[in-house]
């Protein structure tokens, strides 16, 4: 399972760290994917906080950052 974590600012300038894994792919691919999930304004991706599960919607995300070491969670 390729696992990414992804530096999220949101449209209200916060900031927040989450976890994304995808079974049975590269971490180029993973990348990809979240990208294309999160392109369109009916997009989400599904991630994690910590010990927490959450639901990212495109409309409330501003940029993203690929973390090349990985973020403090």
């Amino acid at each position: 399972m390729a696992s990414i974590v992804l530096r999220v600012r949101l449209i209200s300038g916060d900031q927040l760290d989450v976890t994304y894994e995808e079974a049975g792919a590269t971490d180029d691919d993973v990348v990809d994917r979240a990208v294309a999930a999160l392109a369109g304004n009916t997009g989400m991706l599904r991630c994690r906080h910590g010990d927490r599960l959450l639901v990212l919607y495109a409309r409330g995300v501003a940029g993203l950052e690929v973390a090349p070491r990985g973020a403090v969670l």
